[in-house]
Order: structure tokens, then sequence, then C-alpha cells
């Protein structure tokens, strides 16, 4: 159980501050910890065995350090504890640093081509080198919607399931998918069982992005069904339901070509309309993911203080 109050304001301090740049991150700690046993596994027979022992024992690791680090703060004064989950709630939100990124690669595309494609260098993983206007604009947006879930609902889902641990887990997961789970020479066989846990811990959170996204719109409906269509174009299990989500609600299309690590992948598109995107897109899917992360935060929240009221009844 996490305590309201932390959740409240590890919130409110990604709202206000977004990921902290001059402070050390957890999450750059766990890219070491890949990269340093990435650099010594990934070499010579059994790559496959030993990325998945790599994999599930770091994934093993965070979530028992962290579980330790609660459970001797439970004898500690209450506020420590608070403290500590408050923290990790903050480093493993991402939703404010994603839309401040988004929002500046539109502005960097004002000015010119160049700057848009190295802005949004910053928050995809494909060679951003050639993307056109359009291009550079449909990468920020996708990205904006599959980040949704990957940086804000899946974490505070696994908040809710499993705790602070959970949650922190959950941010290896997503780590290691992101440096190792390529389907390129040399990740294929490494990063083969991260991708796969990758896949397994977002497939219900990737579902309730799409949801929460299309909630309380005007067509609910009309985007379930959108969603039903297109989700599955995309060659992640999970990461078509959220950007099928923000493709409906506004009437374009994702998907093409990408090319990653020199190597050209042929996503499906989702949706039809070819349309040029706008500002106006931009400020519109940022909306979409702020009412998406504000439900959620909602939620938990409900849960928590059931749970504290349950417990404090059984006392």
């Amino acid at each position: 159980m996490i305590n309201p109050i932390a959740l409240i304001v590890g919130w409110l301090m990604d709202l206000v501050f977004g990921d902290p740049e001059r402070l050390p991150h957890p999450i750059v700690w766990f890219g070491r910890m890949i990269a340093f046993g990435e650099k010594r596994l990934n070499r010579g027979q059994h790559r496959k065995l030993k990325g998945a022992v790599m994999s599930i024992g770091l994934i093993m690791l965070v979530f028992g350090v962290s579980w330790l680090i609660r459970y001797f703060l439970t004898f500690s004064p209450s506020h420590f504890l608070t403290f500590f989950d408050a923290i990790i709630v903050f480093y493993c939100l991402a939703g404010t640093t994603l839309i401040k990124e988004v929002r500046e690669v539109f502005l960097a595309l004002d000015r010119s081509l160049d700057e848009g494609r190295a802005q949004v260098a910053r928050i995809v993983g494909r060679d951003t080198s050639e993307l056109s206007a359009q291009e550079v604009r449909t990468a920020a947006l996708e990205t904006l919607a599959e980040n949704l879930s990957d940086g804000v609902i899946a974490p505070l889902f696994w908040l809710m399931l499993l705790g602070t641990p959970g949650m922190l887990a959950y941010k290896m997961v997503n780590t290691l998918d992101s440096m190792i789970g390529y389907h390129t020479e040399r990740y294929l066989k490494f990063g083969c069982v991260a991708a796969r846990i990758d896949d397994v811990a977002n497939y219900i959170p990737a579902r309730l992005t799409a949801l929460l996204m299309i909630i309380f719109t005007s067509s609910p409906f009309r985007h379930f069904t959108f969603i039903r269509k297109y989700a599955r174009n995309h060659a992640s299990p999970n990461s078509g339901y959220p950007e099928a989500a923000l493709a409906s609600i506004l009437d374009c299309r994702f998907g093409g070509p990408h090319k990653y690590f020199g190597e050209v992948f042929y996503k499906p598109y989702i949706g039809e309309n070819e349309r040029e995107l706008t500002t106006a897109d931009m400020k519109t899917a940022i909306r979409v993911n702020r009412m998406a992360e504000v439900i959620m935060v909602i939620i938990v929240l409900i849960e928590s203080l059931v749970i504290l009221h349950v417990s404090v009844g059984s006392c």
C-alpha cells in the first residue's frame, strides 16, 4: 500500500519539476547496469539465455532492494517511508518531461526542419536525419501516445498492484526493452526475453491507457471502434492501442517506415487520413494526455484510500 500523501506529493512534484536534470536518477543507474551487463554478456554462444538471466536478475534485484528499503523504513518514523515513496513516484513518472519535449519538437520545427529533427531525436529511437516535417510531427505524437502508457499509466498501474517496489521494477523492465529489446542483429537474441517481459508488463496498461484517452471525448464509441480496427497494426502488441486512440481523436494517420540502427522497418498504418499535422494537434494531444493522467491518479488514490480505511478499521 502507498500512503495517499506520498502519491499526491510525488505526482505534484513531477507535474511541477519534471525529470530532475541535476539530480541522480534511478533510470540512469538502470541504464548503466544494463549497458554494463550487455557489453560483457552479449557475445559468443547462448546469447538468449544470457540476456534472459541478466534481464530477470536485474528486475528481481530492483524489486528486492526497494522492498527491503521500505521494510526497514517501517521501523522508522512514518514520514520517512512517506518521503521515500513520494520520491520514487516522482522519479518514476515521466508525464511532464515528455509533454515538454513534444512541445519543443513543434516549436523547433517552426524554426527549421533540421532543428525539428534534432529535437525529436531526443525522444525517439529511430533515425531522424532524413525525416520530413510531417514525419517529425508524426514521430513526436506517436511517442507522446506510446509513452503516456510507458511513462505514466503503466507505472501507476504497477504502483497500484505492487507499491513502489513494483513501480521501480516496471521502470527496469521498460528500460531493458528500450535498450536491448530491438529486432536487430545485435539484440534479436539477447534482448528477446526483455522484450517479452515488457510486452506482458504493458498488456493491461496499454489498453487501459487507450480507454482513459477516449472515455471523456465526445465520441467514445466511435474511437473504440477505430481502436479495435487499427490497434493491432503495430509491431508491438501494446503500443498500437494508445497510438490508435490518439490517431482516432486527431483523425490522422500514424505508422509507416522507420529506420533503426541503419535498418528500415515497415510498420502498418494506423488510420487512413493522411492529413498535415499542426501545432493545434499537438495541443489537443497534450490535453488528452493530461486528462488520462489525472484520471489514473484519481483511480490509484481511491484504491490507496480504500486500503487505508480497511487497514485502519481492522486494527
